[in-house]
């Protein structure tokens, strides 16, 4: 593709995005009603889609992608139902986000190396292989950056409407990342360790003796290049155990704290399939940057609905995109605060220390305020009643019957006859 007018790639990137939108479309339609890993992949394949309504199946010109949605005016062919526009919106969200991915990680000449443009970092894969092909890691790591992407479209589809992130969504892609940074060695944006060495040895001959030996120096580049698949493969776990972690270790202080749920752990499968991908140092970023996007919502969602919760994967979703677009912004900051090496295992220690001492003092000023403080729920294993907590929906149809599988729907929609024909007289 190095070789094509960049024109020519965009307008190929954009047509495949608006493929692949519609087949996400089917996702986001299909994996929240099934809990299983499983069944949610078998999903995707069991059935050709339909109308919900008359059960016809859509013609392979009312499925062309966008345009198909536009030539129905949005509306089933056969029974005129309402299509909704979020099957167009995936669709050209989609596109239009290969091709400023793309543009935002390829450089503009290919031939002048990675410093003409795109993603970069000082500390990337070109330093450590400096003869290696360009054109090819490049590609392979824009492929997986892509395939995360299309996992976080479904995943904020899916949390919007029904706060839940399912399995699908997420899961594959973590196997798939570990496959191809493993087998890749030069996926990695960032390796899986760097550090100013002076910065380590100016801490060694402040901090006390106590702590002072955790200020080694460590050259990651040189392991890079000398174990690149190696590399790749903790590079890629490293991230994974960095992701879900942190959110796991919020979802724990923010549980025992307020007695109830903080963060979802569909939340946290999310931020280890991003740190899967992007890596330890990248996916820190993204926490931290999260809040700062969903704060403004959070509090427009307290005044105006009285709610103190809100579906937090799509402001995870938004900070990883960010990231990507805005890197050569972003990162020179960030760089500054991880080249302080392994004084960042103090200074997480004391972050934590902090989020706790926080969470105790918001506690503190409901009671003064005399704001009601969420009971602890308890339910036992017995009981055989699912745990509920707050900001989590229930199964909406727990306790009643499929109507799809009632015939008087159809019979009330003058549907049976079609029905029966199709089915062979079954109701």
């Amino acid at each position: 593709m190095s070789d094509l007018p960049r024109e020519f790639v965009l307008f190929f990137l954009f047509v495949l995005g608006l493929c692949i939108g519609s087949f996400l479309n089917v996702c986001i339609h299909r994996f929240p009603a099934k809990r299983r890993l499983r069944d949610q992949l078998w999903a995707l394949t069991s059935h050709s889609s339909g109308c919900p309504r008359c059960s016809s199946s859509i013609r392979w010109h009312d499925n062309v992608p966008l345009l198909g949605w536009l030539l129905l005016r949005g509306r089933c062919r056969s029974c005129r139902l309402s299509i909704s526009v979020r099957y167009p919106l995936v669709e050209l969200l989609t596109a239009v986000l290969f091709v400023v991915l793309y543009q935002c990680e390829m450089p503009l000449d290919f031939r002048g190396g990675v410093s003409t443009g795109g993603l970069q970092s000082s500390v990337g894969p070109q330093a450590a292989f400096p003869q290696s092909s360009v054109e090819v890691w490049l590609h392979v790591r824009y492929g997986l950056h892509v395939a995360m992407l299309c996992c976080l479209i479904v995943a904020t589809f899916i949390d919007l409407e029904l706060w839940i992130i399912p399995d699908g969504s997420t899961v594959p892609l973590m196997l798939f990342s570990l496959l191809v940074h493993t087998l890749s060695g030069q996926c990695w944006i960032v390796p899986l360790w760097f550090q100013d060495a002076s910065v380590a040895s100016t801490l060694r001959a402040v901090l006390p003796e106590s702590v002072s030996w955790l200020m080694f120096s460590w050259d990651g580049l040189s392991f890079a290049t000398a174990y690149p698949h190696v590399h790749g493969f903790l590079v890629s776990v490293a991230g994974f155990i960095a992701g879900g972690g942190i959110v796991w270790l919020v979802r724990v202080i923010g549980a025992f704290v307020l007695r109830r749920e903080a963060m979802g752990f569909g939340d946290v499968v999310l931020m280890a399939m991003i740190g899967s991908v992007l890596g330890w140092q990248p996916v820190l970023v993204v926490f931290f940057a999260a809040p700062m996007l969903a704060i403004g919502v959070a509090l427009l969602s307290l005044v105006l609905r009285r709610r103190d919760e809100i579906p937090y994967g799509p402001w995870l979703s938004l900070a990883a995109l960010l990231l990507l677009v805005l890197w050569n912004s972003v990162w020179p900051m960030a760089e500054r605060i991880f080249d302080m090496g392994p004084f960042l295992l103090l200074m997480g220690a004391a972050m934590t220390v902090m989020l706790y001492a926080t969470l105790h003092l918001m506690q503190l000023v409901r009671r003064m305020l005399g704001v009601g403080i969420a009971a602890e729920v308890s339910v036992s294993e017995d009981d055989g009643i699912p745990m509920i907590y707050p900001g989590e929906r229930s199964d909406p149809a727990a306790g009643l019957w499929d109507r799809s599988m009632w015939s008087g729907v159809r019979s009330g929609q003058g549907l049976s006859a079609v029905h029966r024909w199709r089915h062979g007289g079954r109701d």
